[in-house]
């Protein structure tokens, strides 16, 4: 994207020179809008952490929000879903009149990159509305929203094995094959390092007794989906090296410790959870720390919407858009859905406990199944060119 990015600015020169404010009111530009609407996600996931935080009290005094069946913490998770409800219906609203543009300078490129006051008053009363939905629609929509959050984690698992590709492709590359073959080697031994290190240490942290056997299961799973990968990748006929692999073995090392610390913090197996269940400085640091990071994860996708062209073209125009608008709110819209299942634990009558995120069994088996399908679409996309190349060698013959 930095070649998009410095083709971009060359066509804004003049709105370059001018101060971000001056930018935001008078002249579109795409480059500064996706800042803006990353800003607007931003907010509207701390709005929705303050309803489930602390908005319980606020929210018993709506009547229409008396359909929690018993549940104590449900109001919150209510709230959640109302906020994300209204997020997704802007980010899919932009969507529908975004899609397909192609060009800079029409109608509906000035409607992504400027009108900002007109989307600003859409998106508040966008966030208002849904507070006065009855609470079975609101439920629906729960249910709808582990789909689209799916969807998200299926979009950003390709986009992060896209870019892992095409960095292994740039540094094997005949212009930077020479200079990078130390660094290439650097980076894939540290790695390795990383990945073998965190296993260690999940060992140590989250298996204090030989009968933590699912916790067990999903360490040594790991470590053979590591295994598993650099065997392929390495294998003759695929020949893509260490670097991949290490990269992806990051990735689903990552995925599994994340999936135990989801664990609940009862379970006696998860005895770091424990310290989550105060509100610490840490606990609060690292539940900030994992906010921006999903939120600075649905932005990096949004924008990265040519590992999903089936035609790849590398040339552009002076007057094309630098990225795809229509992707890049379609991300946002199931972004809107994924950070819902987040806060609520994947859960819709979930009690959670404040400053925490992505709790519960529910989240623990999301983030494993993730895992998995994150080093079976990696293997594929090593061996598909292989079947494909065999597969028209056959018909030939």
């Amino acid at each position: 994207m930095e070649s998009g990015a410095s083709s971009g600015n060359g066509r804004h020169p003049e709105v370059m020179e001018e101060s971000w404010f001056s930018q935001f009111r008078n002249s579109p530009n795409p480059w500064m809008a996706r800042y803006v609407y990353g800003l607007m996600f931003l907010i509207t996931n701390l709005l929705a952490w303050a309803v489930r935080d602390y908005g319980r009290g606020a929210l018993t005094e709506m009547e229409r929000l008396q359909g929690c069946k018993g549940v104590r913490d449900c109001l919150g998770a209510e709230g959640v879903l109302r906020v994300s409800l209204g997020c997704f219906t802007f980010y899919f609203i932009m969507f529908l009149s975004t899609a397909g543009t192609s060009k800079l300078h029409k109608p509906r490129e000035l409607w992504h990159s400027g009108w900002w006051s007109a989307k600003i008053i859409l998106w508040v009363a966008l966030m208002m509305l849904p507070f006065l939905v009855p609470s079975a629609f609101i439920q629906l929509y729960g249910e709808i929203a582990h789909f689209g959050a799916g969807v998200f984690l299926l979009i950003q698992l390709i986009s992060i094995i896209s870019f892992i590709k095409w960095l292994n492709d740039c540094c094997h590359s005949g212009k930077y094959a020479d200079r990078c073959h130390i660094h290439v080697m650097l980076l894939a031994t540290t790695a390795y390092v990383i990945c073998i290190m965190g296993i260690i240490l999940m060992y140590i942290w989250y298996v204090p007794e030989p009968s933590c056997l699912l916790n067990i299961f999903f360490i040594t799973w790991t470590l053979v989906l590591l295994q598993l990968m650099t065997s392929v990748s390495l294998h003759p006929k695929v020949d893509e090296g260490f670097l991949t692999p290490g990269l992806m073995g990051l990735y689903v090392v990552f995925l599994c410790w994340c999936a135990i610390r989801s664990e609940p913090p009862e379970d006696r197996c998860n005895q770091k959870a424990e310290s989550a269940t105060k509100a610490d400085w840490l606990t609060i640091i690292s539940f900030i720390v994992a906010l921006i990071a999903m939120v600075i994860a649905t932005f990096s996708t949004g924008i990265d919407s040519k590992c999903f062209q089936f035609r790849k073209d590398d040339t552009q125009a002076e007057d094309d858009v630098p990225y795809g608008y229509g992707f890049f709110h379609f991300v946002f819209a199931t972004g809107a859905m994924y950070f819902s299942m987040l806060l609520i634990g994947w859960n819709t009558h979930h009690s959670i406990r404040k400053w925490t995120i992505d709790v519960g069994w529910t989240s623990t088996w999301v983030r494993i199944v993730n895992e998995w399908l994150a080093a079976c679409v990696y293997l594929w996309m090593l061996v598909a060119p292989i079947i494909w190349k065999s597969r028209q060698t056959g018909e030939s013959t």
